[in-house]
């Protein structure tokens, strides 16, 4: 019998590396941009066209590679920064494994020029899924240049599953920040299809956040510091007031390394416990160095996962530096007795020296004597104002009363009641019937009767059903109302955040929301929809942000379709509201008249029916 087992030919072994470290675009802008961190680049450009799919390249002006350098730096598990198994432990750089341009060159066209800065000409060269086609010697600036291009040509399944444009930028947009907070010594340009996403120069931390995330975040920001034997923590947190219902803000940095750790964010959340609202996260940028000897990087393929030796330290360092921060900078409510200005000494008694009290004692007071008590000395003001005291007896406060206790019940006839304030209803309840037949479950069901049964409605649901197909009949037909606010809304978003809602603009306005100004620093919005409280904007956008990011439909849906969802989920009405008879059978009428009312615009069921036979069976 022939041997079964054999060796994977070279291109073959780095397809199958490629899956564990290239799995979309953004993964191929990581590797590159910590190439170029780690080459001592002061300077780096991301190009990107068609989010990733059709061109990455990163330009660095870091040291270059010689010819030899650059035609090995393909190859598998070829790296500088390891040179025994004790290396991996004192690691302070970023790529060491050797396999991540391997990796790439095998899955896509890539075109490689480099020059270090003593050399007169650089070195071209042209790969085609492992395959060198071209090396040349060219004109070319100091540094190196990887241009990436038609990721995953040889491999169209893995092309298949790579979403739409909008999530794959997604992706790659935070792999650039990502990077570009962990490093601000460093200037960054972002360029896609052209048009520039951001440029941040050489600046401090701050700024580098400030940059990013848009001028409203520097108000934003509490600073932390401190710094033990086993641990450095530098960087920021959000003001509660400002958190967020998504984890878009959240960075844990360790040795200029973005890390992911549900553990530690564990100690964030518990520091902010008792200062957020539900639902809503923390935001943070914080930077943590440890000896490199105390953690493990390489326990997973795109090192965003490390293994600290003593993790219950650094929580509890985390979570009191974060506290006391908080209370530091008066975010949190502490016990302060020195804040209280009643108890501070008043400006006209401060310098006085402080005088014991005087006390006159009566002695010829006598309490048992029959005769007056003797006329003590009286100031003027006690002599007037007691001079004209009557001296009738007390019988004389009761002469009249009993000819108008004998009166008759008419003397109150003009007696008139504050009556007691009314709230408004959403319904004219003396308009319809009285005969009730529905109630409310736990303030979150709506239940109904049925000529077989029982019909149970979850409102929360029902009502997104409503409003859902209500925004999409408003945003098909493009005649939606909107009511004029008194004075503008100004919101602040991330570059990124208000690219989204530009492309949602027009949609936007159809369902009545009226915007006059929209750009990278702010948006400002002059009207809403009828119905849609002035509170509530910031957080429908956030939420529509929020979804097209993780959620964007494919070409079956559209983002009217998503608009609507998230418009929807946003407004209806929550569990635990209380609604009254009108209001619970308008809800119900309402469902049964949409064109699905059996299904949320997120195909979840809105009802269930319960036949008189199974509530027998019940009893039985």
């Amino acid at each position: 019998m022939t041997d079964i087992i054999q060796l994977l030919p070279d291109h073959v072994a780095n397809q199958i590396a490629a899956g564990e470290v290239v799995q979309r675009p953004a993964s191929v802008v990581k590797e590159l941009l910590e190439n170029a961190i780690d080459a001592e680049a002061s300077e780096i450009k991301l190009i990107i066209k068609d989010a990733g799919k059709t061109l990455v390249q990163v330009i660095d002006n870091g040291k270059g590679m010689s010819v030899t350098d650059a035609r090995l730096c393909f190859e598998r598990h070829a790296t500088s920064k390891i040179k025994s198994a004790e290396d991996l432990f004192q690691l302070n750089t970023k790529g060491f494994r050797g396999e991540a341009l391997a990796s790439i060159a095998a899955i896509a066209h890539v075109e490689l020029k480099t020059k270090r800065p003593d050399d007169e000409l650089g070195t071209a060269i042209e790969i085609e899924g492992s395959k060198v086609t071209s090396q040349e010697v060219t004109v070319t600036p100091t540094g190196t240049s990887v241009a990436v291009k038609n990721l995953f040509f040889n491999i169209p399944a893995r092309r298949n599953f790579l979403k739409s444009d909008t999530v794959e930028l997604r992706h790659i947009t935070d792999e650039f920040h990502r990077v570009a907070l962990a490093h601000p010594s460093i200037a960054f340009a972002f360029y896609h299809n052209g048009s520039e996403l951001f440029n941040v120069p050489q600046e401090n931390y701050r700024q580098r956040v400030v940059h990013i995330f848009g001028a409203k975040t520097n108000e934003k920001l509490v600073p932390v510091e401190e710094e033990t034997e086993v641990l450095k923590i530098s960087g920021f947190v959000g003001k509660p007031e400002y958190s967020k219902k998504t984890k878009s803000e959240q960075f844990f940095f360790v040795n200029q390394r973005f890390i992911k750790s549900p553990y530690l964010n564990h100690a964030l959340s518990s520091a902010f416990e008792g200062l957020l609202k539900d639902g809503y996260h923390p935001s943070y940028f914080l930077n943590l160095t440890v000896d490199p000897k105390s953690i493990d990087i390489n326990i997973h393929p795109t090192k965003t996962e490390i293994k600290f030796d003593d993790e219950h330290t650094l929580y509890a360092i985390l979570r009191s530096a974060v506290k006391h921060s908080l209370g530091q900078f008066n975010i949190a409510p502490v016990l302060d007795f020195e804040q209280q200005s009643s108890f501070d000494t008043p400006y006209n008694y401060k310098d006085k020296v402080a005088t014991a009290p005087k006390i006159e004692v009566d002695r010829s007071f006598n309490p048992f004597a029959d005769d007056k008590p003797i006329e003590r000395k009286q100031s003027s003001f006690q002599r007037t104002a007691f001079k004209q005291a009557p001296t009738a007896s007390w019988e004389s406060l009761y002469v009249g009363l009993e000819s108008k206790g004998n009166g008759s019940d008419d003397d109150f006839s003009q007696v008139t009641f504050e009556s007691d304030s009314k709230t408004a209803s959403v319904f004219d309840e003396n308009s319809v019937e009285t005969t009730k037949t529905t109630f409310q479950l736990q303030q979150k069901y709506i239940v109904s009767t049925l000529k077989s049964g029982m019909l149970v409605i979850d409102q929360n649901r029902a009502h997104q059903r409503i409003l859902y197909e209500n925004f999409l009949k408003h945003i098909t037909i493009k005649e939606a109302t909107s009511q004029q606010l008194l004075f503008p809304l100004q919101l602040h978003f991330t570059p990124n955040e208000t690219k989204i809602i530009e492309e949602l603009k027009e949609d936007l306005e159809h369902t009545g929301f009226v915007f006059s100004e929209l750009n990278n620093k702010e948006v400002t919005i002059t009207g809403v929809p009828i119905g849609v409280p002035e509170s509530e904007v910031s957080i429908i956008l956030e939420q529509l942000i929020s979804d097209v990011e993780n959620d964007v439909p494919d070409a079956s849906f559209s983002a009217a379709d998503l608009l609507a969802k998230s418009m929807a989920k946003s407004l209806a009405i929550k569990n635990g509201q209380t609604l009254n008879g009108t209001e619970q059978e308008h809800m119900v009428n309402s469902l049964f008249a949409c064109k699905e009312p059996n299904v949320s615009p997120t195909n979840r069921p809105t009802f269930i029916t319960m036949a008189v036979e199974d509530i027998e069976k019940k009893f039985m």
